[in-house]
Formats: C-alpha cells, sequence, structure tokens
C-alpha cells in the first residue's frame, strides 16, 4: 500500500492528447508559485484532508476537484499559459 495518491489528469490540446500524473503536494508546489507569481486566489486549490485521505471516496472526489482547479487556471489564462502551469501539464513535451 502506497502512503500517497497519484492523480492521473488527461490533458488535450487541439489533436494531441496526453496525461500526467501528479501527486497533491505537486498540485500543492504549483498553487504557491501561482499565487505568488500571478495573484491566484490561494482558495482555489481543494484543502488537502488529512482523515480518511487513501479512501476511494475522497480520492474520486479530489481527483474531480483538481480537474476543476487545472480547468479553472486554464481558463484563467486563454492566450499566454504561465510557464509553472505548462509545465506542470508537459505542454513542452507534446505541443509546439
Amino acid at each position: 500500500i502506497s502512503s500517497f495518491q497519484v492523480y492521473i489528469i488527461q490533458v488535450s490540446v487541439g489533436n494531441h492528447q496526453w496525461t500526467v500524473k501528479h501527486r497533491y503536494s505537486d498540485f500543492h508546489e504549483l498553487h504557491e508559485k501561482l499565487v505568488s507569481e500571478k495573484k491566484i486566489d490561494k482558495n482555489l486549490l481543494p484543502p488537502k484532508k488529512i482523515i480518511g485521505k487513501n479512501s476511494k471516496s475522497l480520492v474520486e472526489k479530489r481527483q474531480k476537484e483538481l480537474e476543476i482547479y487545472l480547468q479553472t487556471l486554464l481558463l484563467k489564462f486563454p492566450v499566454t499559459v504561465p510557464k509553472v502551469l505548462s509545465h506542470f501539464l508537459h505542454f513542452h513535451l507534446y505541443v509546439s
């Protein structure tokens, strides 16, 4: 049994589609950078929950919340995605 959860994110840009995998701590690190560099609302990221953190229902709920979080970020930057977010989503590997 792993002590942490990895979230698999499906990314689609035009005709390109790929998946990226991140732990919640990766999302938190991304969020901290966006809050300081781009003035993103600090409450946008779903909170970290300790109790029952690996229960199936919590994992599924957080997966959906993190998807909404990423979609919200992409809506905030319709023209130029911040470098830190672009790197997080691996745009540099798939989109030229």
